[in-house]
């Protein structure tokens, strides 16, 4: 019996290393849900209103992302943003990348920051699921867009900020309850 035990030990721990994928299965199920919420925040001077919602669904190698965020203008103009980005497991524990588009052999891969478009990730630590958004303008300054979302009882608290030239130009913190 202990010999039996040991091989299936062994068995599990080198399945384990062999299959990332196998071995974070579940990792997402915690964060599988629609959270929204509402945000108040002051942004140059003014009081501005957001309506946020959020949508995690785990797959089979990482987890599927979708946000919107609807702004209300002074001058009762509104806008919608809505984002929705497939994430895989990278080569390192708990960094997954982006798979925004397909390259020649059909891979999902992350977009390119040099040709303007954003380059994507996300980190799980903890009750944390971060993403992180790096943008590169055509004078090479850069803006990295953070959305830490932490479970909670009831949903996820959000903490957005934009960081443009290490310095904190925006941030945005709310409750988003588990619909």
């Amino acid at each position: 019996m202990r010999i039996l035990f040991h091989g299936l030990r062994k068995f599990c721990v080198l399945l384990l290393l062999l299959c990332p994928a196998f071995a974070m299965a579940g990792e997402f199920d915690r964060f599988a849900g629609t959270y929204k919420g509402e945000a108040e925040f002051v942004f140059e001077g003014e009081v501005q209103r957001r309506d946020m919602s959020t949508t995690i669904k785990p797959t089979k190698d990482g987890f599927l992302l979708s946000w919107t965020s609807v702004s209300y203008k002074s001058d009762g103009r509104t806008k919608e943003k809505t984002y929705t980005i497939e994430f895989t497991q990278s080569d390192r524990n708990n960094l997954y990348k982006s798979a925004m588009k397909r390259d020649v052999f059909g891979k999902r891969t992350p977009l390119d920051p040099l040709k303007g478009e954003p380059f994507v990730w996300a980190r799980l630590e903890g009750d944390t699921l971060s993403v992180y958004s790096l943008l590169i303008d055509e004078t090479g300054e850069y803006e990295i867009q953070e959305y830490h979302r932490t479970l909670v009882d009831g949903g996820l608290e959000l903490l957005f900020m934009r960081v443009a030239n290490r310095s904190t130009t925006k941030e945005i913190r709310t409750l988003l309850v588990r619909q």
